[in-house]
């Protein structure tokens, strides 16, 4: 069962206990906090008490038998649209095939990058259209491997013009090619990973808002009006830099969202994130920041350490079905710095199929 609170003490530590189970959970700055805990087997219904610094908060609640639900139908269209990024890409067919078969549904959305010296993707575009899906076109301005120190692509170069003849090319070719693609340029850009992150590569306050309208100016001239623009930060974190500040206004944003990932404890520096303690707190800066718009899932995923990932599935799914205004989830299927794949193990990939047929 997932259970969330809102109304606690802020950034604290904290527990929830069900029946005989007790679990930890971690408030985040927002002041709300989600976790998972599980029910003994014939209760038919449960008191749960959430405990945070000095606040404390109980409830009960009915259980019902799953067996006897409805189940969901997985032919149901869902309002939760499922998206990945593999590590071929969009032209990586057999990676989708097995995504689809792992998963149980075939993705209508498709993650993809490219640098500032890459051409537009039409043959790849293509490709994801045939298997019914739509792009994710990540476009970063710099050149890959170069590292976060490049001058050559510092922000306020973008705004100056110094690139608008190859936006112009992207623009024009996006538009001729006609069909609906998402473009999220520069995301992440509240961390200090990427050269378009203001505090890194000569980039200082108000840069990113100017290069990002400039681009997104120059694109639309060229009247690619199939383009829907997404921005696109990383979730906060303490030392980021505040969404407010890289907001470019509402009439440059047709989507917001978010990347966020359970690191687990497999980095020195990570814990286990619950994902309403992950996403709580990013999504509710968007919402504040751009009110009514709709809201995706842009990359997440989880590592198998420090927890239970198959459980972590479930209440991903759980928490984002709450959100009516969350369109999108995209998972990251790579093994990378962790192993983020769905079926990094069995469990793992059986959560995540009934989990994505029960959602929104």
């Amino acid at each position: 069962m997932t259970i969330t609170g809102l109304g606690f003490p802020k950034n604290t530590k904290g527990s929830i206990v069900a029946a005989s189970t007790s679990v930890g959970m971690r408030v985040n700055g927002a002041g709300s906090f989600q976790a998972s805990v599980i029910i003994p087997a014939g209760a038919s219904s449960v008191e749960i008490r959430a405990t945070a610094g000095s606040a404390s908060a109980t409830s009960i609640f009915t259980v019902t038998d799953p067996v006897h639900s409805t189940s969901p139908d997985s032919s149901t269209p869902k309002a939760i649209r499922f998206g990945v990024g593999t590590n071929g890409g969009p032209a990586a067919t057999a990676e989708l095939d097995e995504v689809e078969a792992i998963a149980g549904e075939a993705p209508s959305l498709v993650l993809s990058y490219k640098d500032f010296r890459q051409p537009p993707p039409l043959t790849e575009l293509d490709a994801v259209r045939s298997r019914g899906a739509e792009t994710i076109l990540t476009w970063e301005p710099w050149s890959w491997g170069g590292g976060v120190e490049q001058p050559a692509y510092s922000l306020d170069r973008i705004a100056a013009g110094d690139f608008d003849g190859y936006l112009r090319q992207w623009g024009t070719a996006l538009g001729q090619w006609g069909h609906p693609v998402y473009l999220r340029f520069g995301h992440e850009m509240n961390g200090d990973w990427y050269p378009w992150a203001e505090g890194v590569n000569g980039n200082g306050p108000g840069d990113y808002v100017a290069a990002y309208r400039h681009v997104h100016d120059v694109v639309t001239a060229t009247g690619a009006t199939n383009i829907r623009w997404i921005w696109n930060p990383n979730v906060p974190y303490a030392g980021s830099t505040p969404l407010e500040e890289l907001f470019p206004g509402a009439a440059y944003v047709d989507v917001t969202a978010l990347d966020g990932y359970n690191w687990g404890t497999s980095q020195i520096w990570s814990a286990w994130q619950e994902p309403g303690l992950l996403f709580g707190e990013g999504l509710a800066e968007l919402r504040r920041l751009a009110p009514g718009k709709p809201i995706m899932i842009a990359e997440t995923a989880s590592s198998e350490l420090g927890g239970s990932k198959a459980a972590w599935n479930t209440a991903l799914f759980d928490y984002l079905s709450n959100q009516p205004d969350i369109v999108a989830l995209v998972w990251f299927h790579l093994a990378k710095e962790a192993d983020w794949r769905i079926n990094s193990s069995e469990a793992s990939a059986n959560a995540f199929k009934a989990a994505l047929v029960s959602r929104r």
